[in-house]
């Protein structure tokens, strides 16, 4: 008689998917538990843009290629965002979610051991095969924490620490390779992993019980490393064309796989959801905007060094306004997204941080602190103000039981456009664009491409309600 729950494959009681989310005070340790889990990603993934001079100077490799470090970490992470997800549906999301900080502890451990820029990658990998682990169903766990009515605000309170953490990483990779070896940068994030271990045990636990899928899940990280290698591989010099021819294969295969995954009853690549305009073009939004800042804080720290002359610890606190005030105004941005329209927001923002990027283009060389400085802030409040509700939007927006597969799209779409920003600010540098104007009139274009989005899904989800409320009146 004690065994029909597990044989039913249902979750308890306190960690079942009804809306309300976790019970006090155990609701607290889990927010805890995967803000410091969330923290020491955002922390090793950040704190090596700074780094990334230090490196092609310290390893011997040039600027284009030593953007690897960031790429093939963003890489790893995509790449196993949709397949783990899935099992997180399969074998429990905070055992999934353990088992990744794990590996990533011990990687980044490692990475003190090893002096080689081959070495570096390898571990790097590692560690984002960690960080894929967890992420995959960090958002889902959120949805469970919070009630849904909180779910904005949740989602506030996840960019706080995300902001947190991106503001800690600048200042602190700075100080790092300025006075100490440099695989420090990655060896501090260990201490976090370590706490959010002990405190795991707070965190939900659902798990619908879906079955496997090996052939759509190794597929799917095939094309997700076709998409992004590719550009990666084009970056180099000397691999244009097999880069190119990557890219391209990687649109076939997406194409096929999406034929397949129609029809399949819950999609490794959630097609099903992707359908619905709220999600599918909210993800889109998201992933060409992440792209976008992400191009600012690429490119910013090369151009910082090499073009005004700043040393590795200046550059970590010039770099500082951008999450300092993201820290300030994502919980607000959050808050108010249960409030009001997430379209109206977003736009709001985009259309400051279009105004950012454009003001960047005309930075002087001699360029102080101060005129980096309101740059940088103009920019985060406008991604503060486009973020966090295109993310609310994008999870509430998504059946319950779809909370795993719809955080595995918030977490893709972000790492995604990371990952392109990465290896499209290498190529800049490769062919020598990177240290002027051309990756701001690029960020111009891909935040205008994220209001595109934003404004069709409007329209779309407009008319479908339109359509809706003319049927039921028919009836």
């Amino acid at each position: 008689m004690n065994s029909a729950p597990a044989k039913t494959g249902k979750a308890p009681a306190h960690d079942r998917e009804d809306g309300e989310g976790l019970p006090m005070p155990r609701r607290v340790w889990a927010i805890i538990a995967v803000s410091f889990g969330t923290a020491l990603f955002v922390l090793d993934s950040v704190i090596a843009n700074v780094a990334l001079p230090t490196l092609s100077r310290e390893l011997d490799v040039s600027e284009g290629a030593v953007t690897s470090v960031v790429t093939i970490y963003q890489l790893v992470m995509v790449m196993g965002l949709l397949p783990f997800a899935k099992l997180g549906d399969r074998i429990g999301h905070r055992r999934i979610y353990q088992i990744g900080q794990v590996l990533f502890c011990a990687a980044s451990a490692l990475v003190w051991f090893i002096d080689s820029f081959a070495m570096l990658l390898v571990l790097r990998a590692l560690q984002a095969l960690g960080a894929s682990l967890a992420l995959a169903v960090a958002s889902a766990m959120i949805r469970n924490i919070y009630p849904e009515k909180s779910l904005g605000s949740g989602l506030g309170i996840n960019s706080v620490v995300v902001a947190s953490s991106a503001a800690l990483a600048p200042t602190l990779g700075g100080f790092i390779v300025a006075h100490f070896s440099w695989q420090y940068v990655f060896v501090v994030a260990v201490p976090f992993a370590l706490l959010s271990l002990v405190l795991g045990r707070s965190l939900p636990n659902a798990r619908p019980g879906a079955d496997l899928d090996g052939v759509g899940s190794v597929w799917s990280a095939v094309t997700v490393a076709l998409l992004i290698g590719g550009v990666q591989l084009a970056a180099h010099e000397g691999t244009l064309l097999p880069g190119i021819a990557a890219f391209v294969f990687g649109v076939l295969s997406a194409w096929w796989l999406v034929k397949r995954e129609r029809k399949q009853d819950r999609p490794v690549l959630p097609v099903d959801i992707l359908a619905l305009p709220a999600v599918g073009l909210s993800a889109l939004a998201g992933a060409v905007a992440f792209c976008a800042t992400g191009l600012l804080t690429v490119s910013l720290p090369f151009i910082l060094e090499q073009k005004l002359g700043y040393t590795p610890d200046q550059v970590g606190l010039v770099l500082l306004p951008f999450p300092l005030t993201m820290l300030i105004f994502a919980p607000f941005t959050g808050w108010l997204s249960d409030r009001v329209a997430p379209t109206k927001l977003g736009l709001f923002g985009l259309a400051i941080l279009i105004a950012g990027f454009a003001s960047f283009i005309f930075l002087p060389a001699d360029g102080s602190y101060v005129d980096v400085a309101w740059r940088l802030v103009t920019c985060a409040i406008g991604f503060a103000f486009f973020m966090p509700p295109n993310s609310r939007l994008l999870i509430g927006s998504a059946p319950r039981d779809r909370s795993a597969a719809a955080g595995g799209v918030l977490s893709t779409s972000r790492l995604f456009g990371q990952a392109n920003a990465a290896a499209l600010a290498g190529l800049m540098l490769g062919l020598g664009l990177g240290l002027g104007p051309v990756p701001f009139y690029v960020a111009i274009g891909l935040s205008v491409v994220a209001g595109l989005c934003s404004l069709t899904r409007y329209r779309t989800i407009i008319a479908q309600r339109r359509l809706a409320a003319f049927a039921e009146i028919g009836t």
